[in-house]
């Protein structure tokens, strides 16, 4: 089997979304000095490679620790994305009920740049509410964001109970090839978290 992670380190040195809190993380135990090594983590909840809940845009809407486990795990569509999602290029790609769709933008590339959080494209509310009508589980992007303000395409697909996963990496890997996706995020009780998330290529 192989298996291709499509996470991104975290550290704390891994770029937040502009206005959000840097992540910082202490010694908690030293080896040396008390027999265990043990660390405080200060993260927030969209930091890195993470999964956003239908609370995070929602006000009524369900909290991570709420969302049923086959959720996070599904077949996978890959789609690439040059400079722009196109809704009739997306049609051409062959989208089940429950699939986990994955769009390659090429924005990890300059994962650590300022263009990133600058100069990425956004799904439009019309490719949103098609992969609705689709009833897709979840979609994932190699961007720090789906969408820019005021985040209509992220209320569209939360308030449909469909997961989002941002900050995604190694999605060229993905190409011409068969996958399912595990997403495992923390099972936190609140709006999101970050995520480990891995394909499985199917010979």
């Amino acid at each position: 089997m192989q298996f291709i992670d499509l996470s991104v380190p975290i550290n704390e040195s891994t770029p937040v979304y502009p206005g959000d809190p840097k992540t910082k993380i202490q010694p908690a135990g030293i080896l040396e000095k008390d027999g265990y090594e043990d660390h405080y983590v200060c993260i927030g909840t969209h930091v890195g490679t993470h999964v956003d809940a239908p609370r995070h845009m929602i006000a009524a809407g369900k909290n991570l620790d709420q969302i049923l486990i086959d959720r996070f795990i599904g077949q996978g569509v890959y789609i690439k994305v040059d400079k722009k999602f196109d809704l009739e290029e997306i049609k051409k790609v062959e989208i089940e009920e429950g699939d986990i769709v994955l769009f390659h933008t090429g924005m990890s590339d300059v994962y650590h740049k300022s263009a990133y959080y600058d100069d990425y494209p956004a799904i439009t509310e019309d490719i949103a509410n098609y992969l609705v009508k689709k009833k897709i589980k979840m979609v994932g992007v190699d961007m720090c964001s789906v969408d820019h303000e005021p985040f209509l395409v992220h209320r569209i697909l939360l308030k449909n109970d469909i997961l989002i996963i941002e900050n995604l990496t190694n999605l060229v890997e993905l190409q011409g090839k068969k996958f399912k996706v595990y997403v495992f995020p923390i099972k936190l009780q609140i709006d999101g978290a970050p995520t480990r998330v891995i394909a499985e290529i199917i010979k």
